[in-house]
């Protein structure tokens, strides 16, 4: 688990060094903003799907 570990934060290092910022500020960047706009965008789009589901459902249902 360490060595995950140790390979994600030289990860975040060279990203931050490649970009020009520290550590914590990529750090902010994608755990703070980020991943939480991309949870929110899979979020919205599961609950889209879901009700085109339920629709075609429906209308499958209304056809028998």
């Amino acid at each position: 688990m360490n060595e995950i570990f140790n390979a994600c934060v030289e990860l975040l290092n060279y990203c931050a060094n490649f970009l020009g910022l520290t550590y914590q500020e990529i750090n902010v960047w994608i755990f703070v903003i980020i991943e939480p706009i991309i949870f929110i965008i899979m979020l919205v789009w599961i609950i889209y799907l879901r009700h085109i589901i339920n629709v075609r459902w429906i209308d499958h249902q209304r056809r028998k």
